[in-house]
């Protein structure tokens, strides 16, 4: 098997540890990323073939120096994981215009930022893989993640379109949808910011969803460590998929979502098919 080195983002909590750690177990170098490296490191372990690299992927000069300093240690970038993000939770009305703004800036532009910064070590090398965690929410608009939704539905557009881009240089891509997985992102003041405003309407809603979700913490059932093996084991096959559904919850929503699609094409097929000129 090929040692390749790995350049992962959000590193220091949550599933990025896990894909770091699975990666290095199965010999391979990693380039870990956040926005203390020092933290990164004490999150992962220390490791001769470990890189830890402060990132904060909004500041696109911040992915170029990162990009190089991974370049100087392992002379090259084989796969590129898109794994930091953040949840600003709430409805919509609620969402201060910041908020929504401050979440489309870290969940879709900074994947945009740290990409632009690897791609052309890529390129260069005619052959990559680029692998970017959306979520479930990326496939299904959900109750109280307005703008995480619209944020993670924009990486999949992007996503799907930049394959066509790389493709004639070698390099591959996978969206990865997580449903929900045991890590930090539902932890206050870490992953998760509750709404700042507050509309009457939503205040009854607003409350028993932040308790909800709340409870949830500590108790969703996917293991992250066996995700990030799994994403291991579809890099080292050289075959991505284009999409890769994380978890049973995800599969059985996009059935169902899939079904009600369907039915509503059979609905108004007619309708649909009727708009073209008049020959």
């Amino acid at each position: 098997m090929a040692t390749n080195v790995w350049f992962i983002t959000g590193a220091g909590r949550g599933l990025g540890i896990d894909i770091a750690q699975s990666a290095l177990a199965a010999g391979h170098s990693v380039v870990a990323t956040g926005r203390n490296a020092a933290q990164v490191e004490t999150a992962i372990g220390a490791h001769k073939n470990l890189l830890t690299v402060a990132l904060d992927i909004t500041v696109p000069d911040a992915a170029e120096k990162a990009a190089a300093a991974a370049v100087e240690r392992f002379g090259r970038i084989d796969v590129l994981v898109n794994n930091a993000g953040n949840f600003y939770a709430g409805y919509f009305e609620n969402a201060s215009p910041a908020q929504v703004r401050a979440q489309m800036e870290t969940n879709f532009f900074g994947p945009l930022n740290v990409s632009r910064a690897i791609l052309p070590v890529m390129r260069k090398q005619r052959s990559g893989q680029v692998i970017t965690i959306t979520s479930a929410a990326g496939l299904m608009g959900q109750e109280f993640v307005a703008a995480y939704a619209a944020s993670k539905f924009a990486l999949e557009g992007w996503m799907e379109s930049l394959r066509f881009d790389l493709e004639p240089y070698g390099i591959k891509t996978m969206i990865v949808e997580p449903g929900f997985f045991r890590t930090e992102l539902l932890v206050e003041g870490s992953s998760t910011i509750w709404p700042e405003l507050n509309v009457e309407d939503y205040a009854d809603r607003t409350a028993q969803t932040i308790e909800v979700w709340r409870g949830m913490n500590g108790l969703q059932g996917g293991d992250p460590r066996k995700l990030g093996q799994a994403l291991v084991t579809l890099s080292d096959s050289d075959e991505l998929p284009l999409r890769f559904l994380a978890g049973a919850d995800v599969i059985g929503g996009l059935e169902q979502k899939i079904a009600t699609l369907q039915a509503q094409i059979a609905a108004h097929r007619d309708l649909s098919s009727s708009l073209a000129f008049d020959a």
